[in-house]
């Protein structure tokens, strides 16, 4: 089937009520030993959190602010796709196809839409205007959960292609952070011929080896980033890529649960003063949260790690031969510098180092985050 239909979002008051009510009859664990996050999400903040969200947060009023742009849903080998479209006013305007990650949601970039379609408004030109696309991945948010294996990275690339196809979009442009930026790569990967560049703002690649002999200031950064990540930041992938299921019976059911699982990455991969909510708003955040509550996306986007960690690119050629655009954003979980990216793009046209903005970067500096695709996207044509 290739049919595109509309889809309406809407607040569910009876879930709502269900979810106020688990809020308060939630079951607390005893406070950290320690006065930090180094435990996890502190309990003291776990609480304020959950009483704000029960108590002040607006979903439905959140949810008209995403309703605001037309909702779509089309069956891609047999799974539903929702994704998000605008098209640009401005004439020759080029597509342009956001893919986010984990745990990462469409919110994210309800900030930057606008920016990209309408530029000229925003500061910017309008040969910088593009139509945007904003797919959930499968499994995650409005998007369907896969009932069997199989939804790896390289389907959800071609799918995305799929996707573009069925709008009517001969060419265009991709970008992504967090796994849309491993999709988008195997995008490149594909190269399936209507994808004309990326620009990815994660990069997962580690240095050649001689880099270790002689590093560079932004070597040693990286590689410390990135032994800190495996030592102390991995458990959670480890989980979701061995045993999604086991942990997915307490997301789906404990909202606290999704909650903390959640915010503590918003903690610990911003561009934070030690706080999230020096780089994300506290409604922002729930956003997300409860996107993945409602929808019950805890256990299916999960296995997205299962599927993928290890096998993503198995008989892949791993060489990119269309344009690539990569920004490193400061507070990157391992903010690689560009050296790292170059033996990887045989076409690397343009690199971007912001001077704010972290993992999130769309829902952080999302003005940032704009005038970066802009200026990739610059560097090519369709």
């Amino acid at each position: 089937m290739s049919e595109i239909k509309p889809l309406t979002l809407t607040a569910d008051a009876s879930a709502v009520a269900d979810l106020n009510d688990r809020l308060r009859k939630t079951r607390w664990p005893e406070q950290e030993t320690v006065e930090d996050w180094s435990q996890g999400v502190p309990l003291a903040y776990t609480q304020q959190l959950a009483d704000y969200w029960r108590t002040e947060y607006d979903w439905q009023d959140r949810l008209a602010k995403l309703a605001a742009f037309e909702h779509f849903t089309t069956e891609i080998d047999g799974l539903d796709i929702h994704f998000m479209h605008k098209q640009s006013a401005v004439p020759g305007a080029r597509p342009l196809i956001l893919t986010h990650g984990w745990p990462g949601s469409i919110f994210e970039f309800l900030e930057v839409i606008d920016l990209l379609t309408d530029p000229v408004t925003h500061g910017g030109r309008a040969e910088d205007a593009f139509h945007v696309v904003c797919p959930s991945l499968p499994g995650f948010g409005f998007s369907g959960k896969p009932s069997e294996t199989g939804w790896g990275v390289m389907k959800i690339a071609a799918a995305w292609n799929t996707l573009m196809e069925r709008l009517g979009y001969e060419r265009y442009f991709a970008q992504g952070g967090d796994w849309g930026s491993v999709v988008t790569a195997a995008m490149g990967y594909q190269n399936l011929g209507r994808c004309a560049g990326l620009h990815l703002n994660m990069l997962v690649a580690m240095p050649p080896p001689e880099f270790f002999a002689n590093p560079s200031p932004e070597d040693q950064q990286a590689l410390v980033a990135a032994q800190y990540h495996q030592d102390q930041g991995m458990a959670y992938a480890n989980q979701q890529r061995t045993r999604p299921q086991t942990m997915a019976y307490g997301l789906v059911d404990s909202p606290v649960a999704q909650l903390s699982w959640i915010v503590e990455k918003f903690w610990a991969w911003t561009d934070n003063d030690g706080h999230p909510e020096s780089a994300i708003g506290r409604d922002e955040m729930l956003d997300t949260v409860t996107l993945y509550w409602m929808t019950g996306s805890g256990s299916s986007s999960a296995k997205l790690y299962w599927e993928s960690f290890g096998n993503s690119f198995e008989g892949a050629d791993l060489s990119i031969k269309i344009p690539v655009g990569y920004s490193k954003f400061p507070k990157e979980i391992v903010p690689a510098p560009k050296s790292w990216a170059e033996p990887f793009f045989e076409n690397l046209v343009y690199y971007g180092e912001p001077d704010k903005g972290g993992h999130f970067a769309a829902l952080e500096q999302p003005k940032l985050f704009a005038q970066e695709v802009r200026a990739c996207f610059s560097q090519m044509s369709l």
